[in-house]
């Protein structure tokens, strides 16, 4: 394997080319936490926020980036997971279970998302995100997600296809 050479060096972001191949990497993170969060009524948390790159509003799972904040560089991805869950959702979960890691999109980014199942979730804020976001807070109905979110595709809104993986973890449980 060849050295990376570093074509665009951004504030976030970098882009590097290697053996003629060309991809995006985040800098200075640990890694990618999504969260797989059901209430005790059976209900997935999922947040909806705009997504600038693609210009449209997303629904997605609670997730976010390890490591990534000046003094939690060595954040451990469960802890990132639950603090990422309470800023996006408002819920904290009493533990948190590792459910899957994988590749986000293995063609575009070295980008690797490690799943998370919530467990005891407790309501303990509003929930939003930070002073960047603008996250707004769904809870559906096990049972009724899969028809909410072709009402919501219809109406324009993108689904983030970590979404399906995230239904697909909570009906085992």
């Amino acid at each position: 394997m060849s050295l990376d050479q570093i074509i665009v060096e951004g504030k976030h972001l970098r882009l590097l080319k290697r053996d003629g191949w060309e991809f995006a990497q985040r800098k200075n993170i640990r890694g990618i936490v999504g969260i797989v969060a059901v209430t005790d009524e059976r209900k997935l948390v999922l947040v909806e926020q705009m997504r600038i790159a693609i210009g449209r509003t997303v629904i997605e799972i609670p997730a976010g980036l390890v490591g990534d904040t000046p003094g939690m560089e060595h954040e451990d991805m469960a802890g990132a997971a639950n603090r990422e869950l309470e800023e996006e959702t408002g819920y904290r979960a009493t533990r948190m279970e590792f459910l899957a890691s994988g590749a986000s999109s293995a063609g575009m980014t070295d980008e690797m998302i490690t799943i998370f199942r919530a467990r005891g979730l407790v309501r303990r804020g509003p929930g939003g995100g930070d002073q960047t976001e603008n996250i707004q807070v769904h809870e559906v109905a096990l049972d009724h997600v899969p028809q909410w979110l072709m009402q919501r595709m219809i109406q324009g809104v993108v689904v983030d296809l970590k979404v399906y993986s995230a239904l697909f973890f909570a009906l085992q449980a």
